[in-house]
């Protein structure tokens, strides 16, 4: 998505370690007309996938998903990374570490809210070494629902995650792709 290319370039600062700062239009300030651009055009990727559920995990995932399930006219459901008091026992869960956070969570979507007759775009804000999406795949796993793919807006394409989702057999689209970032430079695919 050019126009995705086009506002990292403008907007992102990128910090030592790899790190890309999009918090000024992604995950933290949100430009809501552009999030609602980029769910429709993960929607038109996967139009034909027969999707009734989006999941993501919180929270940085939850903007672009809730873009893509109104424009597929889908149901929401994101992974907690905490068990809350405000949740019964009857929880799917799957460990993930976050490479950002340097710490693991264990994530938790009720049993309720997935369940063997949902088909699933699992869908989140960056997409570097897979672990968020694995867990969620996990999710799914168990809960015996159908992953149709995955919907990321970025992909760090010089880390593994993608490419070992794809020798998977997991559909990934990625709506921009980085192939090489630098303190000076980025490299879009």
């Amino acid at each position: 998505m050019k126009q995705l290319e086009d506002k990292i370039r403008k907007e992102a600062r990128i910090f030592p370690g790899n790190v890309l700062n999009v918090g000024s239009f992604l995950n933290q300030q949100i430009d809501v007309p552009f999030m609602m651009d980029m769910g429709k055009e993960l929607a038109r990727l996967y139009q034909d996938a027969k999707v009734n559920k989006i999941l993501t995990v919180e929270s940085s995932g939850i903007a672009l998903a809730m873009a893509v399930a109104c424009h597929m006219n889908a149901k929401l459901v994101f992974a907690k990374k905490k068990q809350t008091a405000n949740m019964d026992d009857n929880v799917y869960s799957a460990k993930v570490y976050s490479y950002t956070h340097g710490l693991e969570n264990r994530i938790v979507v009720s049993r309720a809210f997935l369940t063997p007759e949902d088909r699933v775009l699992i869908v989140d804000d960056f997409l570097a070494m897979g672990e968020a999406l694995n867990g969620m795949i996990e999710l799914c796993r168990q809960a015996h629902a159908a992953v149709a793919g995955c919907g990321i807006a970025i992909e760090k394409g010089f880390q593994p995650g993608g490419d070992a989702l794809r020798k998977a057999g997991i559909r990934v689209e990625s709506l921009a792709i980085i192939d090489r970032m630098t303190e000076n430079e980025l490299l879009f695919r």
